[in-house]
Formats: C-alpha cells, sequence, structure tokens
C-alpha cells in the first residue's frame, strides 16, 4: 500500500476514462437514466442514495482513516446524527466525554435527549469512572473527542475501546482535531470515526460537509439507511471541494503543527497568559499519551487569562487572527468559546470559563503570527 501523502492525491481519482481529465469531473446531475426499469447504470438512480463525485470522496475518507467504508454528509453535526439514529433507541444511554464540541452536546442532549436518549458526561482519562458509569444493555455509545475541543485534553483511545467493547457498547471517536494524517481511531480499537470536514480536511473555510467511517458492514449499512431516508448527504460541489483539499491535507497538517509548536512555546512563556493548553507541550497532562497515539499534535492551542475582561480585549485586538466560528482553514483564527461555539453549554457539565480563548493556528508564516499575538498582548 502507498503511504498516507500519495493515497490522499490518488485514492478515487484515476483520469476520466473518455477524455483523459486529470482530475474527474463534478457530476452534478441530480438523477441517472436506467437502462430499463429496476436496471440501474453501475448502480445510479438519485443524488441522494448515490452521486459518483460523492462515492469518490467517501471511498477516500474510508481509505486515509484506515476503515472499509465511508459516509459523506452535509455537516459534521448530520454526520453525528446519523450515528445516533443508527445505534440508539429511546431508553438507550450515551456516555459524552466531560470536553466536547458545544453543538455535538446540544445535539444529544437537547434533540435526542428529548427523543428519549439518555446520556451523561464522564471524565474519560479514568477508565473506571468509565465502567462505572456504562449501563449494560443500555449503553449505545461511548462518545469521544481527542484532542477535545477546546481545552485539548488527550484520551486513551484504545484503552476507552476496550473498556467499552467488553460492556457492550460501541466507541466512537471525533476526529476533527488530528485528522487521519495524525490519528488513525479505527487502528486503535475505536468502532466508528466522525470529522467535521468542514474544517482541517476542507481545510479552506469554504465548504461545509461531515464524514462517519467504520469498518463494520452490517453498522455501516445502518448509517448508510439513514443518510439516504433522513437525506443530510454533501453535495456533488461540496464533495469535489472537500476531496480536492484531501490532496493536500499531509503538507497543511505539517504546518499547522508546527506553527502551533511556536505559538504554544511563546504563549506558554507569556506573563499575562495563565496557562495553555497544548498537546506538544511537555507540561500537557496527555503529553505522552498523545507521543504514542498521534504523530502529530496538532493546529490548535488554547490559553487562559487571569480574568475574563483579559480574554475579551486579547479577541478583539489580533489582526491575523481572524475573530470566527470554526477551525482548521488556512489562515489563522481566535474564537472565545464560551460565548461562540461553546455558548449552548453554558450551565451544563461541559460549560467553558470565560476566561478560555481558542487559537486555530493556520499556515502563515509563524514570525507574523507570533508578532500579531505580541501585539494583542502588548
Amino acid at each position: 500500500m502507498h503511504e498516507f501523502e500519495t493515497r490522499a492525491i490518488h485514492e478515487s481519482q484515476d483520469p476520466d476514462p473518455t477524455n483523459g481529465a486529470v482530475i474527474p469531473p463534478i457530476y452534478m446531475a441530480s438523477t441517472h437514466k436506467q437502462d430499463g426499469v429496476g436496471s440501474l447504470r453501475s448502480g445510479f438512480e438519485y443524488n441522494r442514495a448515490a452521486n459518483p463525485t460523492r462515492d469518490a470522496l467517501q471511498s477516500a475518507l474510508a481509505n486515509l482513516e484506515s476503515g472499509k467504508f465511508g459516509l459523506s454528509f452535509a455537516s459534521g453535526l448530520a454526520a453525528e446524527d446519523a450515528v445516533i439514529r443508527a445505534t440508539c433507541r429511546p431508553g438507550d444511554h450515551i456516555v459524552l466525554g466531560s470536553d466536547l464540541y458545544g453543538g455535538t452536546f446540544r445535539l444529544v442532549n437537547r434533540i435526542h435527549g428529548a427523543a428519549g436518549i439518555d446520556s451523561e458526561v464522564v471524565d474519560l482519562s479514568d477508565t473506571e469512572l468509565l465502567r462505572k458509569a456504562i449501563r449494560p444493555g443500555h449503553t449505545k455509545l461511548v462518545w469521544v473527542e481527542t484532542p477535545s475541543n477546546p481545552m485539548l485534553g488527550v484520551f486513551d483511545i484504545a484503552a476507552i475501546s476496550q473498556v467499552a467493547r467488553s460492556m457492550g457498547a460501541l466507541t466512537v471517536v471525533d476526529n476533527t482535531f488530528a485528522t487521519p494524517y495524525l490519528q488513525r481511531p479505527l487502528e486503535l480499537g475505536a468502532d466508528v470515526v466522525v470529522h467535521s470536514t468542514t474544517k482541517f480536511i476542507g481545510g479552506h473555510s469554504d465548504v461545509l460537509g461531515g464524514a462517519v467511517v467504520v469498518n463494520d458492514q452490517a453498522l455501516h449499512e445502518k448509517i448508510r439507511f439513514i443518510q439516504f431516508a433522513a437525506g443530510a448527504v454533501s453535495s456533488p460541489f461540496d464533495s469535489w471541494l472537500t476531496h480536492r483539499s484531501l490532496k493536500t491535507l499531509a503538507v497543511r497538517m505539517d504546518k499547522h503543527c508546527s506553527n502551533a509548536q511556536a505559538v504554544a512555546q511563546y504563549l506558554d512563556t507569556h506573563p499575562k497568559v495563565e496557562h495553555v493548553y497544548y498537546p506538544g507541550l511537555p507540561s500537557h497532562p496527555g503529553h505522552e499519551l498523545a507521543k504514542q497515539q498521534m504523530s502529530g499534535f496538532g493546529g490548535i492551542v488554547s490559553l487562559r487569562f487571569k480574568t475574563t475582561k483579559a480574554a475579551l480585549k486579547f479577541c478583539s485586538r489580533t489582526k491575523l487572527f481572524t475573530l470566527a466560528e470554526s477551525l482548521g482553514g488556512v489562515e489563522s483564527l481566535i474564537n472565545h468559546p464560551a460565548r461562540m461555539t461553546h455558548a449552548s453549554a453554558k450551565g451544563s457539565p461541559i460549560e467553558v470559563g470565560e476566561e478560555i480563548v481558542r487559537l486555530s493556528v493556520g499556515v502563515e508564516n509563524v514570525k507574523d503570527l507570533i508578532a500579531d499575538l505580541e501585539k494583542a498582548l502588548g
């Protein structure tokens, strides 16, 4: 098998057989001619069910995650929703990590909670707490983000997966922050990988998307049915844009990682910054584990200020770091989670402190980025 970078460029991207175009076309058709009633040409009938451009992306995502089956969705939350719908029924239970994206918590707690699916937040760094939280016969999913959003917690995928499997639950790992270039949860024992492909995989802040990758065929068929029946599929153009971005994922992530490491080290010594959260710092409690299950530390750095006022002031003063939602693009972004991405988590077990700021470190020249932060901290 070829190495990651080669597969990212060539997987499901054979030149067009009719005219030799190196990049296959975008199939914008909403429907396909049938050769007879019930006789589908190459298995295609209607865009919601299948589309050649989306199929190519799904195959590439599965390949890069070391999975057998990939599914592409209109957003990361649509992907997560399909996993929950395919595996849980009223009366079932989900264990959530104690630090995760606010939108995921809102989806599980408010939408699926209202439908009768219970959930519980647990510190997944302690597998004994996890073991006690799992309700045999009722707990269907253990939901892990690692590194987590926004506090950059690192959790042992292999250990969590082993406990979950021994008690009849599936382990879902949100691999958005790491991407398959840095971490492949299925190789470590996880059952399901989810992504917001909007972030590092898309990488240019110009496309919305989500993904699910699994190895189990029966589970794939259940999630695929939800994808088809509920219809939250990625469009042909969005699929094409995301597949295009996969080709440069490795080189972008290398730059994200090196820039974030330099930014974290700079901020870690600054007197106005109370604490820096980044797995690449030896002081990070998950540093050694991250070295074991990741090949790099990612492009997200979070920091804590002494006061909310200081955090908000810092957010208002950066120039290259644009104040905006989302992360993972080539441009650097700054975010105040408590009032932005995690506002819906206020008052919940995953509430984020007002003194926390999250940086998505882009691929600009790192000297310029540090100069921007230095002026903002001025």
